[in-house]
């Protein structure tokens, strides 16, 4: 006669209570799933902490990248200061008022240059604080999106300093007189300078972003189509704010490559766009 093995009364139980049908065997496997899911989302705090870790990577990253832009700043100050002396008249040079004017003046340039040279680092810490809420198929546009949004940040800043700038930097020395005699102080020289670049850096990016909204079936070429007066209207009030001066001839030409852009990102929407956004 075999002997049975003594066993105790819960462990009977839980032996008897681990028997469920394959329908049930499935179920805690998907509720452990859908918790998982949930574990995964990130609270508001953490996405705060998420920010501020991107933040301070960036800032970092801005810092090196400007000492490191020191050891050259002689060659970046001549290039930067060509097209301003290009247009004084013969003779002429610009001002600096107070003591640390001039001073200030290079660490703008290297804090310039800083954000420049750092651009791409920077829009991978923005693709990595965006990327958890995407979907793995989305997740493979992180090497386009910082080749894409660095090429156009620096087409932008290259925009701005071979033909904005100079432009419009010859159409506000164009008013002296016989009774004017144009004699700028560098720091607003500048500071209009720095204004123009970043912010024509900023606006190329318009055709990166609608590439990949349009990749992911968020928008559309006819839903741009649509919206292009209120756009145009967006458009004009931007430049109205980065442009300093109130000369409508300023403007347009600040206005003038974001419309083009906006145009160009239409086109982009229709050749990469979903066809059926609601089946993605």
């Amino acid at each position: 006669m075999a002997l049975v093995p003594f066993r105790k009364k819960d462990q009977v139980e839980d032996q008897d209570s681990a028997k469920p049908d394959d329908l049930q065997s499935s179920l805690p496997d998907e509720a452990g799933e859908e918790e998982l899911e949930t574990g995964a989302k990130m609270s508001f705090l953490e996405h705060l902490e998420e920010l501020r870790k991107r933040i301070v990577n960036s800032l970092i990253a801005i810092v090196v990248a400007m000492g490191l832009s020191f050891f050259f700043i002689d060659k970046i100050f001549d290039f930067i200061m060509e097209p301003l002396a290009r247009v004084l008249p013969p003779g002429s040079r610009m001002m600096y008022a107070e003591p640390t004017e001039a001073l200030v003046l290079y660490l703008k340039m290297g804090g310039l240059t800083g954000i420049l040279v750092s651009a791409p680092f920077i829009m991978w810490q923005v693709w990595l604080f965006i990327a958890p809420g995407l979907y793995t198929k989305e997740k493979k546009f992180a090497l386009p999106f910082i080749f894409l949004t660095s090429i156009c940040f620096i087409g932008g800043a290259a925009f701005s300093h071979y033909m904005l700038f100079p432009f419009a930097w010859q159409y506000l020395a164009s008013f002296g007189s016989d009774y004017l005699v144009f004699l700028p102080r560098i720091e607003p020289v500048f500071s209009l300078y720095i204004k123009l670049m970043l912010g024509m850096a900023l606006i190329f990016q318009i055709p990166t972003i609608v590439l990949f909204l349009a990749r992911m079936g968020l928008v559309t070429a006819g839903l741009l189509a649509r919206k292009t007066k209120y756009a145009i209207l967006i458009i004009f009030i931007v430049a109205a704010v980065i442009t300093p001066t109130a000369d409508p001839m300023t403007q347009t030409l600040m206005a003038a490559p974001m419309i083009g852009l906006y145009l160009l990102s239409i086109g982009i929407a229709w050749v990469f766009g979903k066809r059926n956004p609601k089946r993605a």
